[in-house]
């Protein structure tokens, strides 16, 4: 060969050439022997032991929207601190060692006694007694990493004045199941200590602070009913073959409510990223492979500024008020507030509060009634009281069964058999308006038995739909109930039903929400609209937004123009006269109709005056209705006393609210 000639030769500077070539062969020969034969086993065993994990990273939840784009339901930024245990495996295994430095000397120091007793060296068997076995081994390096960790929370909790907790099932939970996602150890932290933590992190090896979006409901209690709020959601059981290894923390709509009906589209399409562990199970590098998509806006009929004074109303009666409040476009069934009491702070089930007041705020979410957990403004039956005497007067008008303008004497009670039923407005004569002004129940008694009447009554009542959904929100909405033409013609019915029902206290239940399509159809000259509550769903990109149109109409009443003036003016006059128990409902510079109406209700045959139903149903403005407002407490005084000076309040901030210069972004249809 060329270099063994070169060799051979006596010129020493080609000897000296070829025998560098031949060493650097030989040096090139043995490092490929080492690389292939020797290593082989030791990059195939690093090859084997690092993996792939997916992660699975949650998407940006779509907004909830009022009708001029101002957010119910909103995400902000959450500034959590969050530990990075690959960060710390050096930790860990200092901390092990010295672990097992400390209970092996203990084991020697014990066997050395122990032979010092017998007075000879332990047999191999004896000695096994004092081995530290791979159990305990395994129980000090769990012991070792908790300490680790615990130490590291009590510095953090020390330097951010923050009482903090770590269970060591919960770490070692994480450590086992999720050792290569960062644990959180303190969210939502607070600007004071973001700075604490930004002054001092240099010493907290592995802490990071970390930006996380977390739902935010800017107005607490407001619309909470309507909006329903979040759960925590960790599991993978709606993803195909359980595709991810991790799922980092998110929170989805699992309750009634826009959050739970329109999960689907608030939520977004979630992302992936790639994440490569060591044979240890540490991170060792990640990789991005799909952004997370995030939600579509969801945007209500909804009006916060009468959405607020319909919740502050309810807030200001008493203390754990049952009841709610309704505001209805009556021109095209648009829900413009719909707000229910006792309510609760959404925000509470994403981040919990001081322990004190999440305890008082648990303590009442599990109670045994549930009133906090329902809306009563969908999913309470009631029964109607004075507020369905306007079915009543309509009917009768229909059927020309009376002059509205003859008056009626009353003796202040109405002699049904040996049955006495008595009455508020005690003893005189009344016309229609008055009678409806206020409230009299033998004028409507006597009404309600007069021929044709009862089966007029009843055909109303089914083309309100009373007893049927109004389709809003699906799974939180209940029937009520409404005789039937059949019911009313039975065995079973008496002339004690009727005149029960005359004055809306039998056979008869309803909910807020169909009061307010009721009080519409009248108000708008009756058309029985579809109630809506989402105008649209609008993409975070370019696309067209959904659109839900607005003014559906379910049905229409068929009473005539003459019927429905006698009504409004005498509804007027409810709140205008002085001596009609709606005039606390009263605006300047408004003009409102309205009902009062006050239900008992039987406890073991017997009333109890302790559990009225109070209800106040209206419009406004009279000449050209555009606001339908009901509102409905539960044991309050009287539906004058109690409920009309609610409807104030809300008409007031219905008055302020025409008053400002909305930027109607919106594609909201104001008839239809």
């Amino acid at each position: 060969m060329l270099v063994f000639d070169q060799l051979k030769k006596d010129d020493p500077q080609l000897r000296f050439i070829a025998t560098v070539v031949l060493s650097g062969m030989l040096i090139l020969l043995c490092g490929l022997w080492w690389v292939q034969i020797v290593s082989s086993r030791h990059f195939q065993k690093n090859l084997q032991n690092q993996s792939i994990r997916t992660v699975r990273i949650p998407p940006l939840r779509g907004k909830i929207l009022d009708r001029y784009d101002r957010p119910l339901a909103d995400n902000r930024p959450s500034y959590n601190v969050d530990l990075y245990l690959e960060e710390l495996s050096k930790r860990f295994q200092k901390q092990y060692a010295a672990e097992v430095s400390l209970v092996t000397n203990h084991l020697h120091w014990a066997m050395v006694q122990k032979e010092k007793e017998l007075g000879r060296k332990l047999t191999a068997q004896e000695k096994k007694q004092f081995a530290l076995t791979r159990a305990w081994r395994d129980a000090l390096q769990k012991q070792s990493r908790y300490l680790v960790i615990s130490n590291l929370v009590d510095n953090l909790s020390a330097h951010l004045q923050q009482p903090l907790g770590l269970s060591e099932k919960d770490f070692e939970s994480h450590y086992q199941k999720a050792l290569a996602m960062p644990m959180a150890i303190l969210p939502n932290l607070n600007p004071v200590q973001i700075a604490r933590f930004e002054e001092q992190s240099a010493a907290e090896p592995g802490m990071e602070l970390e930006v996380h979006s977390t739902r935010y409901y800017p107005n607490g209690t407001v619309a909470a009913h309507l909006l329903g709020y979040l759960v925590h959601d960790s599991d993978d059981e709606d993803e195909p073959d359980h595709k991810y290894n991790y799922r980092l923390p998110e929170f989805v709509g699992r309750t009634v409510g826009i959050e739970g009906l329109y999960d689907k589209e608030l939520h977004g399409q979630p992302g992936e990223r790639s994440v490569l562990v060591n044979y240890l199970g540490y991170k060792q590098s990640e990789t991005v492979w799909t952004p997370a998509e995030p939600g579509q806006d969801v945007v209500l009929t909804i009006d916060l500024d009468i959405q607020k004074a319909a919740d502050a109303a309810l807030d200001s009666v008493k203390e754990n008020v049952h009841g709610a409040i309704v505001v209805m476009d009556v021109r095209n069934g648009d829900v413009l507030a719909m707000a229910s009491a006792p309510t609760y702070n959404p925000n509470h089930f994403i981040q919990h509060p001081p322990q004190d007041v999440w305890s008082q705020e648990w303590e009442r979410w599990t109670n045994q009634d549930l009133e906090v957990q329902m809306n009563h403004a969908m999913q309470g039956i009631y029964a109607p009281g004075s507020i369905f005497k306007i079915v009543v007067g309509l009917a009768a008008l229909e059927i020309n069964a009376f002059d509205p303008h003859t008056n009626f004497h009353s003796e202040g009670y109405y002699m049904l058999g040996n049955r006495k039923i008595h009455d508020t407005a005690h003893v005189g004569d009344f016309d229609f308006d008055r009678a409806l002004a206020k409230s009299s129940n033998p004028y409507f008694i006597d009404l309600g038995l007069r021929p044709g009447v009862l089966q007029k009554v009843v055909e109303l009542g089914q083309r309100f739909h009373f007893g049927e959904k109004t389709g809003l929100l699906p799974r939180q909405e209940v029937r009520g109930y409404f005789p039937t033409p059949k019911s009313i013609h039975s065995s079973e019915w008496r002339w004690g039903n009727t005149a029960n029902l005359s004055i809306g206290q039998d056979r008869v239940g309803v909910t807020p929400m169909q009061i307010a399509v009721m009080i519409s159809a009248v108000a708008n000259g009756g058309t029985v609209y579809w109630p809506r509550i989402v105008s649209r769903i609008e993409a975070s990109d370019e696309s067209p937004a959904q659109i839900f149109p607005a003014g559906r109409v379910r049905d229409t009443l068929g009473i005539s123009g003459r019927s429905l003036r006698i009504v409004h003016e005498a509804m007027t006059a409810d709140v205008e006269s002085p001596e009609g128990t709606g005039h606390a409902a009263a605006v300047p510079g408004m003009r409102i109709a309205g009902k009062t109406g006050t239900a008992e209700v039987e406890k073991n045959g017997e009333i109890d005056k302790g559990s009225k139903i109070t209800w106040f149903a209206s419009f406004e403005p009279v000449d050209n209705p555009h606001y339908a407002v009901v509102c409905m407490v539960v044991s309050g005084a009287s539906g004058g006393l109690t409920c009309a000076p609610l409807a104030h309040k809300v008409y007031e901030a219905i008055q302020e609210s025409e008053k400002k210069p909305h930027l109607k972004t919106g594609i909201l249809a104001e008839s239809p």
